[in-house]
């Protein structure tokens, strides 16, 4: 059995990846679900503001961290 060593995790890279999988997943949930709801424009829309945060931060994370 391995387990996982997060001593390297910095307290500020920790808050930087909880922010934003606070706004990435109910992005891409929310996409999914318009799309069942036959509203595609909607499911489109929120699934492009999830591409992009998420190209924010993968920008961001190759910046600073």
């Amino acid at each position: 059995m391995t387990y996982v060593d997060t001593s390297d995790i910095s307290a500020q890279m920790f808050v930087t990846v909880l922010l934003f999988l606070i706004v990435l997943a109910p992005l891409f949930s929310l996409g999914i679900l318009r799309f069942f709801q036959s509203k595609k424009k909607a499911g489109f829309m929120y699934m492009l503001s999830g591409l992009l945060v998420y190209v924010v931060f993968q920008t961001f994370m190759s910046i600073f961290f």
